[in-house]
């Protein structure tokens, strides 16, 4: 495996109260395949590469959901920028054995997030292409605050997108203008900022979603047919957040599993397909 750039998403894992479960819904929906007697964390592979893990929740207070870790060279180093930028650091790091060790952590909005220092595991073997992780993106109430938090904590450089009027949460209309949503995509410290090098991006959670929402990442994976994989959730219990719909980088749609985690999907445009 490739070491990933500092601040990069390397990794993303789902907690679930029923592990098999999911294994059956992700192993129908995208093809993944799960080594036999995984106990309660269980790695996902696609053409035998690492794309994700999923995890058997070890308390029912701790939601069913997907998160997302960044790359780190001193996660020590990390978790006390974030806490210098305002963060919240909710689990000291830890070691995983000789993989690496991580920690968890929340922004000043309260979006959680994990920081991955590689051991032997450097992260995902495969993105950006079908049925793996291609995207991450923060949804939040307080732009100014979070632009800045991961600006220090990361290095990240913003550039700003028009999506055209469509929510990137999936919400097309409702909190929307004529102007297109306020989102930023995330170029890593030291490359030229725009969607060539962008690695993630924030959104803001409008006035027409409930008070009540919290702050979260939204995590996505490349499909070939967007449509297709939106129905064959649906088939295996899931439900459909945001129906599939087009964006400037393709077309996209917000899922949930049977369980209630959610996720996004992305059909890349013809000539960005990776491929199989």
């Amino acid at each position: 495996m490739a070491a990933f750039a500092r601040s990069a998403p390397c990794w993303v894992d789902v907690q679930l109260p029923d592990l098999e479960a999911g294994k059956r819904f992700y192993g129908e929906l995208f093809g993944w395949t799960f080594r036999a007697g995984d106990g309660p964390y269980a790695d996902a592979f696609s053409g035998g590469k690492l794309v994700a893990a999923l995890a058997a929740k070890q308390d029912g207070r701790m939601p069913t959901a997907w998160g997302i870790y960044f790359a780190t060279d001193d996660i020590v180093a990390s978790t006390a920028r974030i806490r210098e930028a305002g963060g919240q650091v909710i689990t000291e790091p830890v070691r995983a054995g000789r993989a690496g060790a991580l920690a968890q952590a929340a922004d000043p909005g309260g979006a959680v997030f994990g920081l991955w220092q590689a051991g032997d595991r450097e992260g995902f073997q495969k993105q950006n292409e079908p049925v793996s992780f291609c995207w991450t993106e923060v949804y939040t109430r307080q732009k100014d605050r979070v632009d800045a938090f991961y600006e220090k904590v990361f290095g990240f450089q913003g550039t700003e997108l028009d999506v055209s009027g469509a929510d990137a949460s999936g919400a097309a209309g409702p909190g929307t203008d004529e102007s297109g949503p306020d989102f930023r995509m995330w170029s890593p410290a030291g490359t030229e900022p725009g969607p060539e090098t962008a690695v993630g991006g924030r959104s803001v959670i409008t006035d027409a979603f409930p008070a009540e929402m919290p702050s979260y990442f939204l995590s996505y994976f490349a499909v070939q047919d967007c449509n297709s994989t939106a129905g064959h959730a649906v088939r295996l219990g899931g439900r459909i957040s945001a129906p599939p719909f087009d964006i400037p980088h393709g077309r996209m749609a917000v899922l949930q599993d049977d369980q209630g985690a959610v996720f996004g999907v992305l059909q890349p445009p013809v000539s960005e397909k990776g491929a199989e």
